[in-house]
């Protein structure tokens, strides 16, 4: 590295420390030694130095931080009803999907002026408090939705939180769930000491001496329950009004309303009114207020079905596209990404904006060096909106988008979708398995996720770096680092090496769903790997797929599956097709200790049974129908096979020869009368 270059690496560490002692002070100490204006000129400042020099990039820019860590001067408690987050809606359209889907699983017909609690959404810290026989004993943070921190005596310095409930039929254990904000008239009184009043809150919350949190005007607003042991609730806005009669504070805007065109109408008045309000809002909460029927749609992978928030208008500016990169995925996706000149949208700072696809760029005709319109709407990554003309520089020329991979000089193709007959609008690096650098090192991002492996310390950026050391280059890598090489890594240290190597032991011990998951199999999402891991039971069983003799004809059981179809068996298929791929996954089981699936059996009218449907019910959806089934002990196939026990027969376009199939196997066949009667419908 020549002299000039070595004087600008060490400016740029320069300043990364700069920022380290100040977020020291902003956060740690809630004792700024600097201006907001200046904090954000000092990051600028970073950003600057990383887009013109693309060696530098410390594991500490500012790039790589989102929100805080988890704080470990706190210890993390399970949530006994997980804090998950809400899908989004950013106008009608999408409350209309939502409604439909809703409609859907519950067999309903569309615009049937569904009824909702509608709630205004507060930009602050949501947390946990349970109660037992009268008395709070416990305050978590929602952390990752399944753990939070144990912050209780925090959260006991809040003044809106009663510490004893004195009322007579308040249930004997109970989470009650809600939002720590503060005002805005409370925040200008302490604004020179944090960026945001939800930073403060963030920040007031992780002290580790509850005399500092008890210092800042912390508010709190409860809005739901979580575990709730002997209380019948037939609405929601019901228990709102019992929330208040407990003594604690609910939100005054909230209402009752039914209907897509009433809640768009509100939606819209409400917005108009947001910056007169104490506390910052970024939308409103619509649950559906029928509890009943809440409980009926359950829960996705990571959202409730009954519930979606409705966000308010992107924030937007202007910015200048510097570059455009190619990033590549695990799946070998291309996706073309502008580097902008780092601006200030909605509160974030922002240098880079998706451009989506190749068809996406041609159609806005977006080229490096245009002053581009960036949108940031909630928690969506920034896209580029449009371009200004009148600003684009004479001699600029259109993108070209690689025909090759950028990574490994593979050929790109697209995929053709046989459902709508058509090609995708991404385009794919051919590369099957850890041939293609940008894919190997995605497929171990993937590998350590919080959803796979869960390896704490080990995030993109020091994978990037692990890589770029040649530490790691295959997923197995992960378990064998040398610990006092990276002990004397920049930014490193004995205490953060160690820290490391206790978080890889610990995912040494991985479900068999977790860790199907974990491989990166294209198309095989966590509820897939559940359905696989449910079919497998074991890793030994699982490992028959490296055979080829024997993987035709386990595939071929697949289909079986209800939720497993012919994208995902082919993507098993050509997975296991790559004798690399097989190697890796050899290499990580000799490794890994991976428990077998755990049958968690629920002991109901269809227990050890397996059933499947055919044709419509008039009271129910096949979604729920499924449901259904599970919740009463039983499992759902999607084939007819020897180990079908029950096919049940809508009265809606029954498929006659599965009925046939059916009688030939002499599997019992219920009607649809018979269906719900079993099950007191």
């Amino acid at each position: 590295m020549d002299k000039d270059l070595k004087l600008i690496k060490k400016k740029y560490l320069s300043l990364i420390q700069e920022l380290k002692k100040n977020n020291k002070f902003y956060y740690e100490k809630s004792d700024p030694k600097i201006s907001d204006i200046e904090y954000d000129k000092l990051k600028i400042k970073i950003f600057d130095l990383e887009e013109k020099f693309k060696f530098l990039k410390s594991k500490d820019s500012p790039s790589n931080s989102i929100g805080f860590k988890p704080s470990k001067n706190f210890l993390k408690y399970k949530h006994r009803t997980k804090m998950l987050s809400l899908s989004n809606a950013f106008d009608k359209k999408d409350l209309l999907n939502f409604e439909k889907k809703i409609s859907n699983f519950l067999n309903l017909k569309e615009n049937n002026n569904t009824e909702y609690s509608v709630e205004p959404k507060i930009d602050g810290i949501s947390a946990s408090l349970t109660y037992k026989n009268c008395n709070l004993v416990l305050g978590l943070s929602r952390g990752d939705g399944i753990e939070g921190e144990i912050i209780t005596n925090n959260l006991k310095t809040i003044k809106d939180i009663p510490k004893k409930i004195n009322y007579k039929n308040f249930p004997k254990d109970i989470d009650i769930r809600g939002e720590v904000y503060i005002g805005k008239k409370d925040f200008e009184k302490i604004k020179d000491r944090f960026a945001n009043p939800r930073n403060a809150a963030s920040g007031s919350l992780r002290q580790k001496d509850p005399n500092e949190t008890k210092k800042i005007p912390l508010r709190f607003i409860a809005y739901t329950y979580g575990f709730i042991s002997d209380l019948n609730i037939k609405k929601q806005s019901e228990f709102l009004d019992l929330l208040k009669k407990w003594g604690f504070n609910t939100n005054k805007h909230n209402d009752v309303i039914s209907g897509v065109d009433n809640l768009v109408k509100n939606h819209k008045e409400f917005e108009k009114k947001r910056y007169d309000l104490d506390f910052d809002v970024d939308g409103l909460v619509y649950k559906i207020n029928n509890v009943d029927i809440q409980k009926r749609l359950g829960f996705v992978a990571n959202a409730p079905r009954w519930a979606i928030a409705h966000k308010f208008s992107a924030d937007s500016s202007f910015s200048k596209i510097l570059n455009i990169e190619i990033q590549i995925g695990r799946t070998g996706a291309l996706t073309p990404v502008a580097k902008i000149k780092p601006v200030n949208i909605g509160g974030v700072m922002v240098s880079n904006a998706t451009l989506h696809n190749e068809e996406e760029i041609i159609r806005k005709d977006i080229r490096i060096g245009d002053t581009v319109k960036v949108e940031r709407a909630g928690d969506v990554i920034p896209h580029v909106l449009s371009v200004d003309l009148k600003k684009r520089p004479h001699n600029s020329k259109k993108f070209l988008f690689p025909i090759k991979c950028p990574s490994c000089g593979s050929s790109i193709v697209k995929d053709f979708n046989k459902v709508s007959k058509k090609y995708d609008a991404v385009k794919r690096c051919s590369s099957e398995g850890y041939k293609c650098e940008k894919i190997a090192i995605e497929k171990i991002k993937h590998f350590v996720s919080k959803d796979a492996l869960n390896i704490e310390g080990l995030g993109k950026k020091v994978v990037e770096q692990f890589w770029e050391l040649k530490f790691i280059k295959l997923p197995h890598d992960v378990f064998n680092l040398d610990f006092k090489k990276i002990e004397d890594l920049e930014g490193w240290g004995k205490l953060s090496a160690n820290n490391l190597r206790e978080s890889i032991e610990k995912s040494k011990n991985i479900g068999l769903d977790k860790f199907i998951f974990s491989l990166g199999i294209r198309h095989i999402g966590q509820e897939n790997a559940k359905i696989l891991s449910s079919f497998f039971k074991s890793i030994e069983s699982f490992s028959s797929l490296f055979i080829a003799s024997t993987r035709s004809k386990i595939l071929s059981n697949l289909s079986e599956l209800d939720g497993i179809g012919k994208t995902q068996i082919q993507s098993i298929e050509s997975f296991f097709s790559n004798n690399k791929n097989i190697e890796v996954v050899k290499l990580l089981i000799g490794i890994l200790k991976i428990e077998n699936h755990k049958n968690l059996i629920k002991k109901g009218k269809f227990s050890n049974k397996n059933l499947m449907f055919t044709g419509g019910f008039k009271k129910m959806s096949r979604s729920e129908a499924k449901t259904l089934t599970e919740n009463n002990g039983g499992k759902v196939l999607g084939s007819i096979s020897k180990k079908l026990d029950i096919l049940v027969v809508g009265d809606s376009k029954p498929t006659k020869k599965k009925i046939e199939k059916a009688k030939d196997l002499k599997v019992q066949i219920l009607n649809e009368k018979d269906w719900y009667k079993i099950l007191n419908i």
